[in-house]
């Protein structure tokens, strides 16, 4: 288990403001404090993860959270909410399909601070 306190010396590496905002935001917070572990680690860490991927792991009305970007490969049939760094523009064309909807993973963790139905994906 990383500290509170290793996770903000690696802030000190990070160059992208947003990651930086996102982890300081997440480190307020207990109930966020695992994707503040996650992001503060390498970008080698960070998740990648295709839209087939999401549909088999989640059910209607889930909150995702993915560390990281979402790529197009495949469809989602459900409708769910996503949260990550960022996405491509191909999935978020797909998404418009089933009227899923994309939110950057700072704007959940200001939104949700209780990380209230959320689900991990990795």
């Amino acid at each position: 288990m990383i500290s509170k306190t290793k996770i903000k010396s690696r802030i000190l590496k990070k160059t992208n403001p947003e990651i930086i905002e996102t982890i300081k935001l997440a480190l307020k917070n207990p109930e966020w404090l695992k994707i503040a572990r996650i992001l503060s680690a390498s970008t080698r860490k960070y998740s990648s993860i295709n839209l087939f991927e999401i549909d088999k792991q989640t059910t209607p009305g889930d909150i995702i959270i993915i560390p990281g970007k979402v790529l197009s490969k495949g469809e989602v049939t459900k409708k769910v909410r996503i949260c990550a760094l960022s996405m491509s523009m191909e999935a978020k064309e797909k998404l418009k399909t089933t009227k899923s909807e994309f939110v950057p993973l700072i704007n959940e963790i200001k939104s949700n601070p209780k990380a209230e139905g959320v689900k991990i994906l990795r």
